[in-house]
């Protein structure tokens, strides 16, 4: 039962309503198309609630385009850099406890600095991805 409520192998749904629907588990890329079918109903007013441990910078850039993305350092530290529409580059360093806010179409990336842990809370649908 543990692994089944863990957010780093199975994310929530926070859908219409107040709804709180628990997700299978994690275990491709083509999760988050299976996830976009599934919580289509909801559109851009859905959000993804999940936690990743990271030991290596990202190797993509990502851009969600129907609303925020919360990002919440839970240890570590961690870089989080933003391109802004105007081509402006934002870095902000979060420790644990700090957030950053990740803006409707705004590409981000981020530098791990050793190990890290996160928690998300992402408008996912429609995300979108580049190669670092």
């Amino acid at each position: 039962m543990t692994g089944e409520r863990d957010l780093r192998t199975c994310p929530v749904h926070l859908g219409l309503g107040g709804r709180v629907e628990a997700q299978p588990p994690f275990v491709a890329a083509d999760w988050y198309e299976a996830y976009a079918k599934r919580t289509a109903a909801d559109g851009g007013e859905g959000r993804l609630v999940s936690l990743f441990d990271f030991s290596s910078d990202w190797d993509t850039w990502e851009m969600h385009p129907h609303g925020d993305e919360l990002i919440v350092c839970i240890s570590g530290e961690m870089t989080v850099i933003q391109e802004r529409p105007d081509g402006a580059i934002h870095a902000e360093t979060l420790g644990a406890g700090q957030y950053l806010i990740n803006p409707a179409g705004v590409w981000h990336t981020a530098n791990i600095l050793g190990r890290a842990s996160a928690l998300f809370v992402t408008a996912g649908q429609g995300t979108r991805q580049l190669p670092r």
